[in-house]
């Protein structure tokens, strides 16, 4: 098996202040979870559901909007959310961990299997039928909840193990960006499309010209092609990742308009519009009957996808990679920290949540898938916590107990 050695992690202040700020993130969606959830089962519940089911109409020129608060939650605000994710997904191909591809490799496997697992398990259950476009629900990762129980280990959890994780749940979004776009695009515009694409091509010759760095310019062509692409049938969310690939971007911090943007938005998405996200959609009646009715194939299939599918795809194609030499493990890393890894991995939550709106329209379907999701997140975040936790009680065993000679070979 190949290893290196133990290098002092030397993180990049751009790095350590992302875990940073998505541990406290994760931390404070506990809280507004909570919240939402004790006001949905309130006497205010109510008042609380009708807030975000009420309707906010806006006309933009041609553009007519009627969307619900949650709706403009969802395809407004979620789109500076993707838009941050699309900025750090192209930071780590350009010069961060997925850079190498050596060191890229690993996550990537990882996060390959971690959905493509919990993707068959759901189809097993689901295929040929109207729940079967939930496959894609138990693929995510939410690394805002991943890292924030992980932050609970303190330093007993491997920074390699941080790093690891991080990537994976950056492969994990590309991932699921890559899914939004191409099962959840219905009655394509081609004239919308082609607006979109022609704006997003012109602001890409901009910011490789290195001749546009004023960042108005970006937001204006981003509200444009936010517009064109919520006509195009293509979810307008994915006009963030679009608009996030075409920054200027320099090595440079002080130079690079995209390094700029990462730092002033990380903040206001963590601690302003995932709150909001997460309050938003998760007013839940926590009725008997619900947990009773958490018996379909799609809420099974969810929480077999994200409790057992996650840590399975995780470490199986992460030890197949080592196994054949295309990645290594880092020396302060075991296969049991792998295994931990995946199961925290498999807090699906803010992503999942996402999926399961696009997925589904009938109400009663994704209030149930949603519930899953809240169910199976806590037990895959307390089976790693306790995974994790228990390796360091027993002083960092090497390797998983009766597969450790048949994976050192």
């Amino acid at each position: 098996m190949s290893r290196t050695p133990v290098r002092r992690q030397t993180l990049s202040r751009l790095f350590i202040e992302f875990v940073q700020d998505e541990r406290a993130s994760g931390l404070l969606l506990l809280a507004c979870l909570a919240l939402s959830l004790l006001a949905t089962n309130s006497p205010v519940g109510p008042l609380w559901a009708g807030f975000w089911h009420a309707k906010v109409p806006l006309t933009l020129g041609p553009l007519n909007f009627h969307y619900t608060v949650e709706h403009w939650v969802n395809d407004g605000l979620m789109t500076v959310f993707f838009l941050l994710i699309g900025i750090e997904i192209r930071r780590e191909l350009l010069v961060g961990e997925l850079s190498n591809p050596r060191n890229a490799s690993l996550p990537i496997l990882a996060a390959l299997g971690g959905m493509l697992v919990p993707i068959l398990l759901h189809q097993a259950l689901n295929f040929g039928t109207p729940t079967q476009r939930g496959f894609a629900i138990p693929m995510a990762t939410d690394i805002a909840f991943t890292l924030g129980i992980l932050s609970l280990l303190g330093p007993r959890a491997p920074a390699s193990l941080k790093v690891f994780l991080t990537a994976l749940a950056i492969v994990d979004d590309l991932g699921a960006i890559l899914v939004i776009g191409l099962f959840f695009s219905s009655g394509l515009q081609g004239l919308a499309l082609l607006g979109a694409l022609a704006v997003f091509i012109v602001l890409g010759v901009l910011g490789r010209s290195g001749r546009a760095r004023a960042l108005p310019i970006y937001v204006v062509g981003g509200l444009v092609l936010w517009g064109l692409m919520s006509q195009s049938g293509v979810h307008p969310t994915l006009a963030g990742v679009m608009l996030a690939f075409t920054l200027p971007f320099d090595r440079d911090p002080a130079q690079s308009l995209s390094h700029q943007l990462e730092h002033a938005l990380s903040k206001p998405v963590a601690f302003v519009i995932m709150p909001i996200f997460v309050m938003a959609n998760t007013a839940l009646l926590l009725r008997a009957e619900a947990f009773a009715n958490l018996i379909t194939p799609n809420d099974i299939g969810i929480f077999l996808g994200l409790v057992v599918g996650k840590p399975l795809g995780v470490l199986l194609l992460s030890w197949a990679g080592v196994r054949l030499g295309l990645s290594r493990l880092q020396a302060d890393l075991t296969w049991r920290h792998i295994l931990g890894g995946g199961m925290l991995a498999g807090i699906g939550f803010t992503m999942s949540f996402f999926i399961t709106y696009l997925a589904f329209a009938d109400a009663a379907v994704i209030e149930s898938a949603k519930l899953s999701i809240l169910i199976s997140s806590f037990v895959a975040g307390t089976a790693g916590f306790v995974a994790l936790s228990r390796i360091h009680a027993r002083g960092s065993a090497r390797a998983l107990p009766a597969e450790a000679e048949s994976i050192d070979g």
